[in-house]
C-alpha cells in the first residue's frame, strides 16, 4: 500500500486528501470514495452475525473535497433482517450522501447446484489481475492525484477506460481508505462499482458529462478478494439520462451486480 491514505480521520471528521478528487471537478471527490467511507462505518453498526446484500447510495449533490462526518443507525434491527443507514455531510453543513444497507443473518443452508453462486468458471476474462495491462484514467485537468488516478490500481481485462462501449477491468485500492486503515471487503466492492459508468463511457470525457446520481450494489456472498473485476455497460437515452450496470466479481467467482442511474449532458 501506498503512504498516503484516501481520507485522514482528525477528531470527529474524515479529511479527504487528493487521492479521493473525482475526474469531473478539481474540487469534488469521485464517488468511489465516500462510497467506501459508508461502507467501512455501515459494517461497524453491530455488525455480529450478520452479512450485507444490498448497498444503495444517493448522491444528493457533488461531494466537496472538505472534512466530513459520518453518522449512522439501525433503521430496523432484526435477527434476520435488518436496515442500516448512514448519512456522509459536510462537518457542520448539509447531508450529501444516503446510503441505505440490507443485512441478512447469516446461517447455513442446502443450496441446489442449479442454485449455487457462480464459482471461478464464471469470470469472463483472465483469472490473474496483473496479467491485465494497467488502465487508470487519464487526468482531465492539472491534477496529478485522484480517486481514478492514484487512489485504485486499474487493470483493464477488455475494452479501455478510453474506449467507447463495455468494458472489464479489475480494480483495488492502491492506498488505505483512513489512516493506516486498509479498506474492507465490503469497501473495496463499494470502491469499485463506482466506475462503472467511466469503465464503460460511451461517450467522450472530454465533451461530455455523464455523472452517476446513485449506486446500487446486490451481493449474492460476501467479498473474498482484495481484487474486485466490474464487467459494464452503459446505454443512454437522446433525452440525457443513462444506465451503467455491471456484473461484479472477484478472483472466487460472481460477486453480484451494481447499477447506476447517470445524468448525460455536455460539457
Amino acid at each position: 500500500m501506498l503512504s498516503e491514505p484516501i481520507f485522514r480521520r482528525e477528531g470527529e471528521t474524515f479529511v479527504p486528501t487528493g487521492h479521493a478528487r473525482g475526474p469531473w471537478d478539481d474540487s469534488q471527490q469521485h464517488g468511489g470514495a465516500p462510497g467506501g467511507l459508508l461502507a467501512r462505518e455501515i459494517e461497524r453498526v453491530e455488525p455480529d452475525g450478520m452479512q450485507v446484500v444490498r448497498l444503495t447510495y444517493e448522491f444528493l449533490t457533488a461531494v466537496p473535497l472538505v472534512p466530513l462526518t459520518v453518522s449512522t443507525q439501525v433503521v430496523k434491527p432484526g435477527r434476520r433482517f435488518q436496515l442500516v443507514e448512514a448519512e456522509l455531510a459536510v462537518a457542520d453543513g448539509p447531508t450529501i450522501v444516503r446510503a441505505r444497507a440490507v443485512r441478512l443473518r447469516r446461517g447455513e443452508v442446502t443450496v441446489p447446484e442449479i442454485a449455487a453462486v457462480p464459482g471461478v468458471d464464471s469470470l469472463p476474462v483472465e483469472i490473474d489481475p496483473l496479467s491485465a495491462p494497467p488502465g487508470g484514467f487519464l487526468p482531465q485537468s492539472d491534477a496529478t492525484e485522484g480517486f481514478h488516478i492514484t487512489g485504485m490500481e486499474i487493470r483493464v481485462a477488455s475494452g479501455g477506460v478510453h474506449t467507447p462501449g463495455p468494458g472489464t477491468a479489475w480494480m483495488r485500492p492502491a492506498r488505505n481508505l483512513v489512516d493506516e486503515e486498509p479498506a474492507s471487503p465490503l469497501a473495496r466492492v463499494a470502491m469499485a462499482a463506482d466506475f462503472g459508468n467511466g469503465v464503460s463511457a460511451s461517450m467522450d470525457f472530454r465533451t461530455a458529462l455523464f455523472i452517476n446520481t446513485d449506486l446500487s450494489i446486490h451481493l449474492t456472498r460476501a467479498p473474498a478478494d482484495e481484487w474486485v473485476l466490474i464487467d459494464s455497460v452503459t446505454t443512454i437515452d437522446p433525452i440525457g439520462v443513462g444506465l451503467a450496470s455491471s456484473r461484479l466479481y472477484d478472483r472466487a467467482g460472481t460477486l453480484g451486480m451494481s447499477h447506476q442511474s447517470l445524468l448525460v449532458d455536455t460539457r
